[in-house]
């Protein structure tokens, strides 16, 4: 048995961390764009990055370590990705942090991550001028949090401690930016999680994997991979663990955090769950539902409060999963929009299901009747106005 406890102040919970940001005048109105997370202890580290087969330089620049290397330092920035610049790249953080370790002899195996603009190098000089900013024993989560922020509205944090029947317990939280270019395969995002626990290496690997999965794998704003998507996992060890209680803790963590990324959403004011129900088997659940919190179409329909079902179903078809037009049942919460007894809206069931729409939130479940597998995504709705500007942009 063990209990979860919400704690404030995020990363300052964390046994064995300190963390901080400041101005380094990359980004303009002296806005918090760098920031530093050390730890007292070397630290196993575990890391989920970016689909995206242009990696940035910063992850490239960790998977150069070698295998299982422990870390004790973590320096971020915004407003500058840092990708496609090639070895330079690569060459320019290695300068960095020889810099910085004329300040700091102690640190072992650094790594970076950075999000921001693609295809620029980074201002050297901005950044290492604002090492002697830095207070590197300083726990400040609000500062470290608001300095990976790009286009974010608002800053991502949570923190839980889990309370061991045996008298042990442990910390863990998190940090995240992430509102645009949100994919099912990772997102824009950034997601820096800490921990005291005592946990195995492998545990770390398959639990941070389990839970990306479940949670930042699941969610959808605008159908676009970056460069630079980054899930790490750092640990102290410095108290109790028990994996049933940090896998729990862990998802709790990381659901929130896909959330709170789709409620910040670019363009967005919805956060819309797609549930699909007794397909054939669960790739095709999958398949179906991220195609549906994926497809523009849809999310446009969602933005106007449309309650005609004809998207969903298209969508759900284009995507070749097992289905028979006569098996399919759409429900907006529990309003039934199309089933083969009732194809069409009637003007009662209608007003019911725009009703529905216009929530800040709700789930539209798709029953296949193929199988008894199921699959739930998260998308959100978006603007014409906002899909044809991006889509030029993107062209």
């Amino acid at each position: 048995m063990f209990d979860i406890l919400s704690l404030k102040n995020g990363l300052e919970n964390v046994e064995g961390f300190y963390c901080g940001g400041v101005s380094s005048g990359l980004k303009t109105q002296n806005k918090n764009d760098l920031a530093f997370i050390r730890s007292d202890v070397l630290c196993n580290v575990s890391a989920v990055f970016t689909q995206n087969r242009f990696k940035a330089a910063p992850i490239c620049h960790f998977l150069n370590y070698e295998k299982n290397f422990k870390t004790n330092f973590l320096l971020m920035n915004s407003k500058n990705a840092n990708a496609m610049t090639g070895q330079k790249g690569i060459e320019d953080i290695e300068e960095l942090f020889s810099t910085l370790k004329e300040k700091i002899p102690s640190i072992k195996n650094p790594i970076m991550s950075s999000t921001g603009v693609i295809g620029y190098r980074l201002n050297k000089e901005k950044i290492t001028a604002a090492f002697d900013k830095f207070n590197f024993d300083a726990c400040n989560s609000d500062d470290t949090a608001n300095a990976i922020m790009t286009t974010d509205q608002f800053k991502k944090e949570i923190c839980l401690k889990i309370e061991l029947e045996d008298g042990n317990f442990f910390h863990i939280a998190a940090i995240c930016k992430g509102a645009g270019m949100i994919n099912p395969a990772m997102a824009t995002m950034l997601c820096f999680i800490l921990t005291d626990a005592n946990i195995p290496k492998n545990d770390m690997d398959e639990l941070l994997h389990e839970s990306v999965e479940q949670s930042f794998n699941t969610i959808s704003v605008d159908g676009d991979t970056s460069t630079n998507d980054t899930v790490m996992l750092l640990s102290s060890a410095k108290n109790g663990y028990d994996k049933t209680a940090f896998s729990q803790a862990l998802n709790r963590i990381t659901k929130y955090l896909s959330q709170e990324i789709l409620r910040d959403g670019e363009g967005s004011n919805k956060v819309v769950a797609f549930e699909v129900k007794n397909a054939l088997n669960l790739e095709e659940a999958k398949k179906a539902s991220m195609a549906l919190s994926n497809s523009l179409l849809v999310k446009t329909a969602l933005f106007g409060e449309d309650p005609n079902w004809g998207r969903i179903a298209s969508t759900i078809g284009a995507s070749r999963v097992t289905c028979k037009e006569e098996d399919l049942v759409i429900s907006y919460e529990n309003v039934v929009v199309y089933s083969k007894d009732n194809p069409s809206l009637d003007e009662q069931t209608e007003q019911k299901a725009f009703k529905v729409m216009q929530q800040d939130s709700y789930k539209i479940t798709c029953n296949l009747n193929a199988g008894k597998s199921s699959f739930t995504s998260y998308g959100c709705d978006l603007s014409y106005e906002y899909v044809k500007i991006n889509a030029d942009y993107r062209t």
